[in-house]
């Protein structure tokens, strides 16, 4: 992901992008979204085999599963233009805190077109927002990526996001090397972003 600014092309584009919580029928537009975005993000970092393999099918079944559990302990936005889902966000409630966070963010994904204009870091936002609220509380939000992800890691950053920790896990038999970042306070995150409008509104 990229903060540069956009041109008149792409402002246009984002002047009728709406960011909304989630709902079951967007299963496979998210689906979609996430496989797409693995295969381009991901390619030279994780065997193109196993990027060639993901069925949209299994993912779809996934995020309706999570979206139709009505969980209080997740929450998922995603950006919409016209009828099309372009982007995704989504956080849940640990069970156990991981190095002092109670939050994670566990994606977030925007279509190629639409990146640089803000959209991620509104889904971002968003959902850091909604897991602070009520009876989550969460006060921080932790977050994993790649090692190998530059751009990823960049964004964050940007974010001001903190580098936690880097450390060897699996992923599906493969040996990879992720690296966690993290928000200790999440009124910091979305206070980077001024002028947050509630889920809903478009983005001009």
């Amino acid at each position: 992901m990229s903060e540069r600014i956009p041109g008149a092309a792409v402002r246009s584009e984002m002047s009728s992008i709406v960011i909304r919580p989630a709902s079951a029928s967007d299963a496979e537009a998210i689906a979609r979204v996430r496989v797409d975005s693995w295969r381009e993000t991901y390619r030279g970092m994780i065997p193109q085999a196993y990027l060639d393999a993901m069925k949209l099918e299994e993912s779809r079944a996934l995020w309706e599963k999570v979206l139709s559990a009505g969980s209080s302990a997740v929450s998922v936005f995603v950006a919409e233009h016209g009828a099309e889902i372009v982007g995704f966000g989504s956080g849940n409630m640990l069970a156990q805190p991981k190095h002092g966070f109670e939050a994670e963010l566990s994606a977030v994904y925007v279509r190629r077109e639409f990146q640089r204009a803000g959209v991620g870091r509104r889904l971002v936002a968003e959902t850091a927002g909604a897991l602070s609220q009520g009876a989550r509380g969460a006060s921080g939000l932790i977050v994993w990526v790649i090692a190998g992800n530059k751009g990823a890691r960049a964004f964050f950053e940007r974010m001001g996001a903190e580098l936690v920790v880097e450390q060897a896990f699996q992923w599906d038999g493969m040996d990879l090397v992720e690296a966690g970042y993290g928000w200790r306070t999440l009124g910091t995150l979305t206070a980077t972003l001024p002028g947050i409008p509630p889920p809903g509104t478009i983005l001009q």
